[in-house]
């Protein structure tokens, strides 16, 4: 029987599972040691982590339908709209890209290739409860359909994250549009449009300023450079005025283009708006409770160990004022939260040095300062950046262009050349990126990228074989093997 409402007690599942005894509230004065209002990454990370540590843990759910009635169950952003759709979808368009360079590798290809959206897509249907703060130590649920009851626990997690923003200002905006959810500025956006352009669809990108704002500028124009070439056509310095549906069904959108002044206007199926994230904080009755939040951003003020203003209720994740808008982060500082929670533990999280990587159709990963953050931060005289062009072995036979594949490397100029940031354009950036972020918890060093021996033949090895500066204006194209 489907609940009309849930609330996941994971200590007694764990105990289910397990053959011992559910948990008890260690104090005796409250229903629940943790009570976790919000189940996506962190937040079910949090309270499995607890549940497994014997804390007595409830956990409440609720998604608000989209503009479009659309909505999700359990799991958050990530794994119903967000990371996992996102990468399944990237993965699409590759093969679609695997499938062309195949003939020039003597696959026979019989007719013409095509893309079935309907086959690869699929929903998820699920019933939950919202959760709001009564006060310090307790939380109020209610159904969909307005039932209601309180739950009352020692410590709070709140972990609803954002949703995404439409641009109100725009008539027909939210009319017209749908959304996507964005982690950092325009990553998504870039991220969509290169999976509709490999699909086959004709895509459109409007740029208000630059792109991957927030990440090193120079990968960021490789990353369009190649979008381009691909097929995705940009309207770059130009933001949206107006959309209005046509009687054909066609939606017709005007925009300003910054730089002439002039309106301009096109016909589109589908727009698409991928413009940020608001977070989930407005019914959530935090005055109720003292909880401080950032009255620019709406995200709760947290200290370094999750905690908010009031002592017993923490915030991790996206909701989380200054904390990086990603899933691995949520879940690690959900689980180090929890063994604190639960006094198994002390360490807090490091938010330094987070790998990231955008899923464009050229793949770009980066872990560390860009060049421009660490020319402000240390000084341009004070850093030295290796780089290098190359071109990675699958690129060979299929003819690809290769000009956007690049590595560059930040390092302090003195001392022992401790590395302060490493980027990284091509084929499975993410998975070359990850291996190297263990260096940077290790202090890395530019002589410890050297000593590294490569494996052969991977683009992943160029990054051991760095050696031109920018400094020195030679000729960063790498050649042979």
């Amino acid at each position: 029987m489907v609940p009309l409402f849930l609330t996941i007690t994971l200590s007694e599942q764990w105990a289910a599972m397990t053959g011992t005894q559910g948990a008890v509230c260690g104090d005796g004065l409250y229903d629940y040691d943790i009570v976790v209002i919000g189940g996506g990454s962190g937040g079910l990370a949090c309270s499995k982590e607890a549940a497994q540590l014997g804390k007595k843990v409830a956990v409440l759910d609720y998604v608000e339908p989209s503009a479009k009635g659309t909505k999700w169950g359990l799991g958050g952003t990530c794994v119903n709209v967000g990371c996992i759709p996102k990468k399944l979808m990237h993965q699409a368009a590759l093969l679609g890209s695997a499938v062309k360079d195949g003939q020039k590798y003597g696959w026979k290809i019989p007719g013409p290739v095509s893309h079935d959206w309907i086959h690869v897509i699929r929903g998820v249907k699920y019933l939950n409860m919202k959760g709001s703060l009564v006060d310090e130590h307790t939380v109020r649920g209610v159904t969909p359909k307005g039932k209601e009851m309180q739950l009352t626990a020692r410590d709070i997690v709140i972990a609803t994250g954002g949703r995404p923003k439409y641009p109100t200002h725009v008539p027909g905006a939210v009319e017209y549009g749908i959304t996507m959810s964005v982690c950092t500025t325009e990553n998504v956006a870039l991220e969509c449009a290169g999976f509709l352009t490999g699909v086959g669809l004709d895509t459109t990108v409007m740029v208000r300023s630059i792109g991957l704002r927030g990440f090193d500028q120079q990968m960021a124009g490789l990353v369009t450079d190649y979008m381009e070439a691909y097929g995705t056509k940009f309207a770059w310095k130009c933001v949206p005025k107006k959309v209005e549906k046509l009687p054909s069904g066609t939606l017709q959108v005007t925009w300003t283009d910054m730089l002439s002044k002039r309106d301009e206007c096109d016909t589109f199926d589908t727009v698409l708006w991928a413009v940020g994230r608001a977070p989930e904080t407005q019914h959530l009755g935090l005055e109720k409770a003292g909880v401080q939040i950032n009255q620019e951003t709406g995200k709760i003020v947290v200290g370094p160990d999750e905690a908010t203003s009031v002592p017993n209720i923490y915030a991790i994740g996206d909701i989380s004022q200054g904390r990086p808008e990603l899933t691995p982060t949520a879940i690690k500082a959900g689980k180090l939260l929890a063994r604190r929670l639960a006094r198994q533990a002390s360490e807090f999280m490091n938010y330094d040095n987070v790998p990231t990587t955008v899923f464009t159709p050229l793949e770009y990963s980066c872990v560390g300062l860009s060049e421009q953050e660490a020319e402000l931060r240390h000084g341009k005289d004070a850093i030295e950046v290796f780089h290098a062009f190359y071109k990675p072995l699958e690129f060979t036979v299929a003819e690809r262009d290769a000009s956007q594949c690049y590595i560059k490397v930040v390092c302090l100029r003195g001392g022992d050349q401790r590395i302060l940031g490493m980027h990284f354009t091509g084929p499975n950036a993410g998975e070359v990126t990850q291996g190297f972020a263990l260096g940077f918890q290790c202090g890395a060093t530019y002589p410890h990228l050297l000593n590294t021996v490569g494996i052969h033949p991977t683009s992943a090895e160029e990054l051991t074989k760095v050696h031109i500066t920018k400094r020195s204006g030679l000729d960063a194209t790498v050649t042979g093997c």
